[in-house]
């Protein structure tokens, strides 16, 4: 019985790299990858786009490697295609189970603000932070609360629920999400060239 849900990753050693040789690694279902830290060499893998998909559409932060490879190490950087469908690359950093790790984190708000009823609208203002980890504690995301939250008030970083044993790096003032009385003009869709426009993929 693991206390993560780790996820698994097969990965092989590459030999070669370059241009040509990660196209035909696409092509073939694998994710070029490298593997750095711990002052050891950068090692360049390829892993099985499945497994890759699988590890981060569930948000997997800590994989485990076997293969040519056996280590434990954190997804910190994921790559994707303009369309956001396909894992181009990934980065990953060896880490070892007592090691505390700094790491960005997205954060999700939980429950219903009471201040809706009160003709407020919930504005999630900061979407990810900073904290320092234990690796063994490191969750998917932070989560904090808007069950108390109303109208013409904010909730900050120090409201955050954080992991056992982990410290926010970010300034406990900033705020995460606040309650505010909805504009009467605001329209329902914002005309051309307005924000909201959709980014134009050439």
């Amino acid at each position: 019985e693991r206390q993560s849900m780790k996820e698994s990753l097969q990965v092989k050693v590459r030999e070669q790299i370059g241009t040509r040789q990660t196209r035909r690694l696409r092509e073939g279902g694998l994710v070029p990858a490298i593997l750095y830290g711990h002052g050891e060499t950068n090692v360049s893998l390829s892993i099985p786009a499945a497994q890759v998909k699988h590890a981060v559409r569930h948000g997997a932060r800590l994989v485990d490697l076997s293969g040519d490879v056996t280590e434990t190490a954190l997804i910190r950087q994921v790559q994707w295609d303009t369309f956001g469908l396909e894992v181009l690359h990934l980065d990953l950093s060896r880490v070892s189970a007592d090691e505390t790790v700094e790491i960005t984190l997205p954060i999700e708000l939980k429950g219903t603000a009471p201040g809706v009823r009160e003709g407020g609208l919930v504005e999630h203002v900061k979407h990810e932070t900073r904290i320092l980890c234990p690796v063994v504690a490191l969750p998917e995301r932070l989560e904090i609360s808007v069950n108390g939250l109303h109208l013409d008030q904010s909730l900050t970083l120090a409201d955050l629920t954080l992991p056992t044993g982990a410290s926010l790096l970010g300034d406990p003032e900033d705020i995460v999400v606040h309650c505010v009385k909805v504009k009467a003009e605001l329209e329902e869709g914002a005309g051309p060239g307005e924000v909201g426009e959709p980014e134009i993929i050439g």
